[in-house]
This record gives structure tokens, sequence and C-alpha cells, in this order.
């Protein structure tokens, strides 16, 4: 019995921690060098989805869209 209280107690102190993280997960963190999207990235992002582009050639087109924006 006293394994399973000790179990038990384990698991919702796992729980409450895996909770608590996933609440700040998503947010941006300015001290972690993540900063926001810029318009630009946003729609170079749309027009490559429209074009349906991944890997290696939606990376060139990003950065082409975004130096041509920032023009």
């Amino acid at each position: 019995m006293p394994k399973f209280v000790l179990l038990a107690g384990v698991m919702a102190l796992t729980l409450c921690g895996a909770v608590a993280f996933a609440q700040g997960a998503g947010k941006a963190n300015p001290a972690a060098g993540v900063a926001p999207r810029t318009a630009a990235s946003i729609e170079c992002s749309r027009q490559a989805d429209a074009k349906g582009l991944h890997g290696k050639a939606r990376h060139s087109f990003r950065s082409k869209c975004k130096r041509e924006m920032a023009k």
C-alpha cells in the first residue's frame, strides 16, 4: 500500500509540472531570442504555401520575398 501512495504522489507531481510547462508553451519569450514574426514574413509564408513550396525551394523563396518587401 505505501508503494501505491508514493507512486500516486509522484504521478500527481509529474502531471502538475507537465500542465504548468504546457501553459507556458506557445508564448514568445524575448529573453530566449525568439522574436515575433513580421508582417513581411507572414505574407511570404502565405505566398509560399499557395505555391506549395517545401524545403530548400521554400527557404529560398521566402528569403528573396522578404528582401524584396524590405525595399
